[in-house]
């Protein structure tokens, strides 16, 4: 990027934090300070001490961050809407144990995550944090690859949500007719272009609007997941024992030995948990983010976790018959099982809920993911920074960056035209990309020692949290490249390594023909970490 981009990405942010000081009541006009005050106050201390200058109002409290770090998550759907790979993977045994397994390993990421946020809490999240964590000379590179994965990685997984709430919606058209109905690739392209036009506009509003929005996922989400396990469980009478959901495993992916597939059924907790991050991207909306931030991450995950292996035990124990989920004419297992367990009216219901609940996980995430372009293009990572970087008058949000993150959405979920192949390599990539993100950081920490503690922190149990983490994630990282089923052909490989490499190669060519010569990491000033300070005020 020019001297002269810089300049202007520098002067729109900085102008903007002027619009937003005067826009604000001082301490004397306002009387004493106020615990929520105290709490924004703290939050722009630390930002500042970090070296960046505050340009968005902190509106997120504690409720709000945790709810939004649930809507990330959105278990009810996305496991609806990943369930089929775990079914694929073995069956009952292969989707109870690849969450048990696999979900503690994402849990154990989502945990370090949260200690290194606590730590440094900006909207550049993890990548930010390699400018602390490793030595000066090697943050420029480490920055440049890991902002690119992160980068790709959180476009994927929001595009993935978009089209995984089209084919949910279509799904339920389809119960509506008795089947008669089957999805095609370009109805369910058109109906993400809608939905996701739709999520942009949202994300125009204020955030003192997407933060009351925000506050009442939870309570929507987890009505309607409890809702359809009392209705499941009532409604279905043949259901399978405790001894099936764990020890029923009907092999048919093709490999040797055949326990090695269940690996495959991990792709659903990782992809369920992998954008936790998510929550630590808008650590300069929230209040006390050094203390918010951390707690929604971690409280989330583990929530997430428990309550999503109760809701896996109901699917599996009434599932009936495996291989009637998996040739369902309306491509959604979960849809599917709720038609055969409940009939047809409450399955239209609880599907529709579903897709309810992914929308849900959608604005939040396009939220989350503009304020990645916002915040890597405040340090001139990405090319034209200094037209993603500039923030609305009118809303004080990024909203360049937003229609920017809606457009790159709808484009690569074009490739649904093309085959479910392709865009079952977005799924992938999305899991892969962002958890070698996060290890990069992990890594530096654990291998560097630079690290100053937050508030949150994990004490004498954080290097060996981190440890799993990283071991865990890294293996699976590769288990995802692998096709789910042998002998790979055209159809069913997994191009997802296709991708992966792409982007690691652009990001190095990019790099050595561009990025060495002008980039330094990120573009702070004067950042002095050991100088931040933390007051947790009681309304957070």
């Amino acid at each position: 990027m020019s001297s002269s981009s810089a300049e202007e990405s520098a002067e729109a942010t900085i102008e903007m934090a002027e619009m937003t000081r005067q826009s604000t009541p001082s301490s004397d006009d306002a009387g004493a300070s106020t615990p929520s005050a105290s709490s924004t106050e703290n939050g722009d201390k630390a930002l500042e001490a970090l070296g960046y200058t505050p340009v968005f109002k902190r509106e997120f409290s504690r409720w709000s961050s945790f709810s939004f770090a649930m809507s990330i998550s959105g278990v009810y759907g996305t496991l609806m809407s990943t369930w089929i790979y775990g079914l694929q993977a073995g069956g009952a045994a292969a989707i109870m144990w690849s969450w048990i397994i696999g979900g503690a390993g994402a849990w154990a990421l989502a945990y370090s995550i949260a200690e290194i946020a606590s730590a440094y809490p900006s909207s550049g999240a993890m990548y930010f944090t390699l400018k602390f964590l490793a030595p000066d000379d090697q943050v420029p590179f480490l920055c440049w690859i890991a902002g690119y994965l992160n980068f790709v990685g959180t476009v994927a997984g929001s595009a993935s949500t978009e089209y995984a709430a089209s084919q949910m919606l279509l799904a339920a058209v389809s119960i509506t007719t008795n089947f008669s109905y089957v999805p095609t690739p370009s109805h369910v392209v058109g109906v993400m272009v809608g939905l996701t036009l739709i999520h942009g506009m949202i994300n125009t509003l204020p955030t003192a609007w997407l933060n009351r929005l925000t506050s009442g996922y939870i309570v929507f989400h987890m009505s309607v997941l409890i809702g359809a396990c009392v209705t499941l469980m009532v409604q279905k009478k043949d259901r399978h024992d405790l001894k099936y959901a764990f020890t029923d495993f009907q092999p048919a992916s093709g490999w040797s030995p055949p326990g090695f597939a269940f690996l495959f059924g991990c792709l659903t907790p990782a992809w369920i948990m992998t954008s936790c991050d998510g929550t630590a991207r808008i650590a300069e909306e929230a209040k006390n983010p050094q203390m918010v931030v951390p707690r929604a991450i971690a409280n989330a995950t583990t929530f997430t976790y428990i309550i999503g292996f109760f809701f896996n035990l109901v699917l599996v124990v009434c599932m009936g018959d495996p291989n009637d989920l998996l040739n369902s004419p309306s491509g959604q297992p979960v849809a599917q099982l709720f038609f055969n367990g409940m009939g047809r009216a409450p399955a239209i219901l609880f599907t529709l809920c579903g897709f309810g609940v992914m929308n849900l996980v959608a604005i939040p995430g396009i939220q989350a993911g503009s304020r990645t372009i916002f915040a890597l293009s405040r340090d001139n990572l990405l090319p034209f920074s200094h037209i993603w970087v500039r923030i609305s008058k009118r809303s004080q949000t990024p909203l360049i960056a937003v229609w920017m993150y809606v457009v790159l959405e709808i484009i690569i979920n074009l490739l649904g035209l093309a085959s479910g192949t392709a865009i079952g390599a977005v799924f992938n990539v999305c899991t892969v990309a962002l958890n070698v993100s996060y290890v990069i950081p992990i890594i530096c920490k654990m291998v560097y020692g630079r690290m100053q503690k937050g508030p949150w922190h994990m004490g004498k149990y954080s290097i060996w949290v981190n440890a799993v983490a990283v071991a865990w994630n890294t293996f699976m990282a590769v288990i995802f490249f692998f096709p789910t089923q042998l002998p790979v052909t055209p159809a069913n490989m997994n191009y997802a390594v296709v991708v992966f490499f792409f982007v690691v190669f652009f990001a190095l060519g990019f790099w050595y023909t561009h990025g060495r010569h002008s980039y330094t990491g990120p573009l702070t000033h004067s950042p002095r970490a050991s100088d931040m300070s933390v007051v947790v005020p009681n309304d957070v």
